[in-house]
């Protein structure tokens, strides 16, 4: 194991590697890297904008590691940092370059797309979801290989261009590291954070590291009707069919199940509660069943930690106030419980709308991924990195809600997790995808001094 990072300091003071870290995090973000679902939509300029910038403000990443660009004509970078004495356990640190789109009638505090540095924070469009994490695994690679590091192991930089649309740059990179034969030793991608308010009655922070992802399932409900005029309305036209199948899919919520990872996760939090709270999670695992019935009602996102969640997100009908909607329809986005798949999802869908008049479709699928361990070497030196940045901090494994590029990974590694060295209240992980996303100076610093210690301990 290597010694305490030299870089590392407490002080809240700005060091000068958050200051440049934060300079150029500020950089990228003034490029629109928006990914949309149809390529063409794409400002093509600003990713090769932003592409150049990472070539002059990282000149010794980009002279030193191998590079290559994937899934062309997309923007995908993927780097090797050549170990010094490699015994075939790589290393895989990953970040996403594209984002979100902004709705210009959102009431930003600071313009989007200006990185604009104040009160303590960098605000703007990716500096959470994920250029951020992508600039601190730069910072920290490119002030190393200043200091003269080299690791024994071969490292990987994986960058894809469109995670928030499907993740084909992500696919593409594990073809391409298959075809191969490189089987990575670890894999870290975004996912957790170094949280706030993590679970009710936990007063500390916890570093709450993925160990898998749910599944998706987006689906659309059509029901088709002659339509006609709102003056004569039929009984069950095609809007109140629609609106029965959703509010049947609304009462009858998919059953509940605590995963294992999930139960440990609740026994890391007992320890720091007292009194029954403490003695019921501090048994999770044998009162798992209980225990995910309980959860529920502390709220949407303990609830979804024990099934399956159904959220419908859009709705059309007619396009006129006194036009009966000839096709009504629903666009329904589940993610899918760990241990489930997406066939069992569809089947008891159909089986609670039970109506042969709504049609159901798939938009877009991927089944929930494979679990990782956390009483590994991968999860305790990722524990270990944890407790020399963040001391205060518990280490607890959980599940996540969304999906990552890190999903693809799992086809060639058995240590994929998931988790951002950043910290996040509440309220600014309420800024993921939303008005006024930033990240906060301190953290950005301690996010680079993260991958540091991480890639110093590989060695």
């Amino acid at each position: 194991m290597a010694s305490v990072d030299p870089v590392a300091t407490n002080s809240t003071r700005v060091d000068p590697l958050t200051a440049r870290a934060a300079e150029n995090l500020t950089a990228l973000i003034g490029f629109r890297t928006v990914s949309y679902p149809d390529p063409s939509q794409e400002e093509t300029e600003q990713f090769e904008g932003l592409i150049s910038a990472l070539e002059q403000r990282y000149p010794l990443v980009h002279g030193t590691l191998e590079r290559e660009r994937v899934n062309a004509p997309s923007y995908a970078q993927l780097f090797r940092w050549p170990g010094s004495k490699p015994q075939g356990r790589p290393t895989v640190l990953m970040a996403h370059l594209d984002v979100v789109p902004v709705d210009p009638d959102d009431p930003w505090s600071y313009p989007p797309f200006s990185g604009t540095q104040a009160d303590g924070y960098l605000w703007g469009r990716g500096a959470l979801d994920d250029k951020g994490a992508a600039v601190a695994i730069l910072e920290a690679v490119e002030s190393l290989i200043a200091e003269g590091f080299r690791p024994v192991e071969d490292v990987y930089l994986s960058f894809g261009t469109d995670e928030e649309v499907g993740g084909r740059d992500a696919l593409a990179a594990v073809e391409l590291l298959a075809e191969r034969r490189v089987r990575p030793w670890l894999v870290l991608d975004e996912g957790g954070a170094v949280a706030g308010q993590a679970f009710p009655g936990v007063e500390r922070e916890a570093a709450m590291i993925g160990v898998a992802e749910k599944g998706l399932l987006t689906v659309t409900l059509t029901v088709q009707d002659p339509g006609g005029h709102s003056a004569t309305p039929p009984r069950l036209g095609s809007t109140a069919r629609l609106a029965r199948a959703i509010t049947r899919l609304e009462r009858k919520p998919f059953p509940v199940q605590l995963h294992p990872a999930s139960a440990r996760m609740l026994e890391v939090f007992a320890a720091e509660m007292s009194g029954a709270q403490r003695e019921v999670l501090g048994r999770a695992r044998k009162l798992s069943w209980p225990l995910a019935r309980l959860l529920p009602i502390f709220g949407a996102e303990a609830s979804a930690v024990v099934r399956t969640t159904t959220a419908v997100t859009q709705l059309s009908g007619s396009k006129a106030a006194n036009v009966l909607a000839a096709t009504a329809s629903a666009t329904v986005n589940l993610r899918i419980a760990v241990g489930s798949t997406v066939q069992a999802t569809i089947d008891r869908l159909r089986k609670v709308i039970r109506d042969p008049k709504v049609e159901l479709k798939i938009v877009e699928s991927s089944e929930p991924s494979a679990v990782s361990s956390s009483e590994n070497d991968q999860f305790a030196v990722l524990a270990e990195c944890v407790r020399e940045v963040f001391p205060e901090a518990l280490v607890a494994p959980y599940l996540m809600m969304a999906m990552t590029d890190s999903r693809r990974f799992t086809r060639i590694s058995d240590a994929v997790y998931r988790f951002v060295p950043f910290r996040m209240s509440a309220a600014e992980r309420g800024t993921l995808h939303a008005v006024d996303e930033r990240l906060s100076l301190q953290t950005l610093g301690e996010g680079v001094r993260f991958y540091r210690t991480l890639l110093r301990k590989l060695t």
